[in-house]
């Protein structure tokens, strides 16, 4: 299976009166920078993703925004909010999925601090606070060798180097 952890691009400041209202944070949208980065990555991304994929993301706007910029049907999905788990997220995209899974690729667009959570926690086995950072990717690739389980990393992507 692969998994492509892909972190919302920029989007804009709350302002200081509004910073503690988690409805206000779900309505941040993309700076124009941040829809530069968007569109960057996922340039990438449909050159190199296999066919075929899923997308899902985040209910935030941002998060929508994002994965707007690789399709159109991207799947929303309250699991993948701000605080999401991710013992939650690991079980919604089925991670590491099964034998018949081996084709199968997910595309999961949110936030930190989970993205980095689920990264460390796929590669190292537990949880530890690792960066994403904005519209950055994380390939990872769940495959069996010899009988064993095994996690590859197949890239870790900045937008800023595309």
């Amino acid at each position: 299976m692969n998994l492509i952890l892909w972190r919302h691009a920029e989007a804009e400041d709350l302002p200081s009166a509004m910073s503690l209202s988690r409805n206000a944070d779900l309505q941040r949208v993309l700076t124009p920078r941040g829809h530069k980065q968007a569109e960057a990555t996922a340039k990438w991304l449909r050159n190199h993703l296999p066919a075929p994929y899923r997308v899902v993301c985040s209910p935030a706007v941002r998060a929508r925004e994002t994965a707007a910029a690789l399709c159109s049907d991207a799947e929303v999905l309250d699991v993948l909010g701000l605080g999401a788990s991710v013992t939650e997220v690991l079980a919604t995209v089925g991670w590491p999925g099964t034998d018949d899974a081996a084709t199968q690729t997910v595309v999961v667009v949110g936030h930190q601090p989970w993205l980095g959570r689920v990264a460390s926690r796929v590669l190292a086995g537990r949880e530890m606070p690792w960066s994403v950072r904005k519209s950055g990717v994380w390939w990872l690739t769940g495959r069996t060798r010899d009988s064993d389980a095994q996690v590859a990393l197949r890239a870790v992507i900045h937008p800023d180097f595309l």
